[in-house]
């Protein structure tokens, strides 16, 4: 069943819409994300990103050339104060085949960790065993997660910046195990299209400070950034994004990456090359034809 909204949409709203389902449908395609037949997890937060995510991946199975299973899946990590009513609701409201989850996470890592510190590893490290148990005892092929386009570039830039590695969120994902296909439908998606549709489609938010942490500093200053950039230099964060299918490993440093040490150059003609790969005068020839004018 189709999410309805609650008013009638005015035609910002479907115009909206249909940006995100171009969007996503699109990365679908250009990944190979879901085929026919398969059973797709979808992991719902109580959040905007994965309400939009469930939502889009409805109204996309009804047009869609091929079938497949969508089952909303819920972790409630017994946090205090949780509302663990409101997804069993929702889902049931809207006809949607639903699991949830529960595991005392939270105790665990209140546990493990000493207060004031940050938790979001080992909660997440928790979540994914949890989420990948879930998915084999349902038969999902495919778990899908709402990760958008600014979560994969803050994410880039947080290993850039502090990893000293370029390793982003793939669309595409094959677990440790091989037993799973992790995806992210909304990989093309800006947040400030899915920030407006869930304010339109007015889906019952659970706040995410429940837990009582906040985000880990490095990323609110990658978000920071970005919007920076995003507000100077409109067109940046967009140019980013494509950047990330468009790599030259020839251009960068990773021997694993491009065989560098055996890298030889052609057979030599005995003659320079006119022009380089820009039509200039390579320097070194420059440098020669200089030099035979010096010595005339």
């Amino acid at each position: 069943m189709i999410d309805p909204i609650i008013q009638p949409p005015s035609k910002n709203f479907i115009s909206l819409e249909k940006w995100l389902l171009r969007q996503i449908g699109k990365a679908i395609a250009d990944y190979n994300m879901i085929g026919p037949g398969d059973t797709v997890m979808v992991c719902v937060s109580g959040g905007k990103d994965s309400y939009t995510l469930l939502s889009c991946l409805l109204a996309l199975r009804e047009r869609a050339p091929v079938d497949f299973r969508i089952v909303a899946m819920n972790l409630d990590q017994r946090q205090p104060g949780f509302p663990e009513d409101v997804l069993p609701a929702y889902f049931e409201k809207m006809g949607i085949e639903y699991r949830i989850a529960t595991e005392d996470t939270y105790s665990i890592v209140k546990s493990k960790i000493p207060e004031g510190k940050t938790s979001c590893s080992l909660c997440s490290r928790l979540r994914r065993g949890i989420i990948y148990r879930t998915a084999r005892e349902i038969g999902a092929t495919r778990i899908a997660l709402g990760h958008h386009r600014e979560d994969i570039l803050e994410t880039l830039f947080l290993n850039m910046f502090f990893g000293g590695r370029i390793k982003a969120m793939p669309p595409k994902l094959k677990s440790d195990d091989g037993r799973h296909i992790v995806i992210r439908p909304m990989a093309y998606c800006a947040e400030a299209d899915i920030a407006r549709y869930a304010r339109a489609k007015a889906f019952p938010i659970i706040p995410c400070t429940l837990c009582g942490s906040q985000e880990n500093a490095q990323r609110q200053q990658i978000k920071a950034m970005l919007r920076d950039w995003e507000r100077l230099y409109p067109g940046r964060i967009e140019s980013l994004a494509t950047s990330l299918k468009n790599v030259t490993p020839s251009h960068l440093g990773d021997s694993r990456l491009f065989d560098f040490a055996h890298l030889e150059r052609d057979a030599d003609s005995g003659e320079y090359d006119k022009y380089d790969e820009s039509g200039n005068v390579p320097e070194k020839r420059i440098f020669l034809a200089g030099s035979r004018r010096h010595h005339t």
